[in-house]
């Protein structure tokens, strides 16, 4: 059942597109948002072409009205759990699959007021669907965590669980010797908007924007997956006396 599990989850992320946005204002508050869009060509080329038992649905709601209306499953989990869902209570999400016009995303986004408070929104729709369904929550074997003290931006992921995400980069190992006969759209891409002009960024492989208040950086979703570690950063900007 845990090879079936990761094997769709494989198939997930080996035909999508994820932009990890982030606008930082000057106080230090700001929105994060994850968008992750199927790319309808990468997943037909994987055998998955029969759209026509998929379901529209075109819906937006908040981790907040998930606890509401399952209460009564909310009230079941432990009080660690709980702790957890309610963490994510203010994360708003945008679900849309429409198999006529072959579009199907998923957004996900929040704002704060400072950004190392965040919860791990990348984890929202997972653990919306384990309180709606009833199902054990699965946590991620990674987690990000974000800092901004006024000049220095820092993103730093930590594997939570290395043995299991061993286990998991072998199988994506596997799978990426067959997924490599394809002509696939796999990406992650940071989009970043801070409040002032960078400085310096840790990755040479970023694109400033010609105001020098933005960056963009794409990966290819394969090697997130092999060294999720590649996508830390670190980010200083101009002192506010400089500009």
């Amino acid at each position: 059942m845990k090879y079936i599990s990761v094997f769709l989850i494989l198939i997930s992320f080996a035909s999508c597109q994820i932009t990890e946005t982030i606008n930082l204002n000057s106080d230090g508050s700001g929105t994060i948002e994850y968008y992750n869009l199927r790319d309808e060509n990468s997943f037909q080329q994987l055998g998955r072409q029969d759209l026509r038992y998929e379901k529209f649905r075109d819906t937006i709601f908040t981790f907040q009205d998930y606890i509401t209306k399952y209460h009564e499953t909310f009230v079941r989990f432990s009080k660690a759990d709980q702790a957890l869902f309610t963490e994510h209570a203010n994360v708003k999400m945008h679900i849309k699959v429409d198999p006529i016009q072959m579009e199907n995303f998923n957004r996900v986004w929040v704002d704060f007021k400072k950004i190392d408070e965040v919860p791990y929104v990348y984890e929202s729709l997972g653990l919306a669907n384990s309180l709606k369904e009833n199902y054990p929550i699965h946590r991620k074997k990674y987690k990000i965590k974000y800092s901004f003290d006024g000049v220095i931006f820092k993103r730093s992921l930590q594997i939570m669980d290395q043995e299991n995400f061993e286990k998991d980069k072998k199988e994506w190992e596997e799978r990426k010797k067959i997924y490599s006969k394809y002509k696939l759209v796999e990406s992650y891409i940071l989009n970043y908007h801070f409040p002032r002009k960078i400085k310096s960024v840790s990755n040479e492989k970023a694109i400033l924007s010609s105001d020098k208040k933005s960056l963009t950086i794409e990966f290819q979703l394969s090697d997130c997956l092999q060294n999720p570690q590649v996508t830390n950063l670190e980010v200083v900007l101009e002192p506010k006396d400089f500009q």
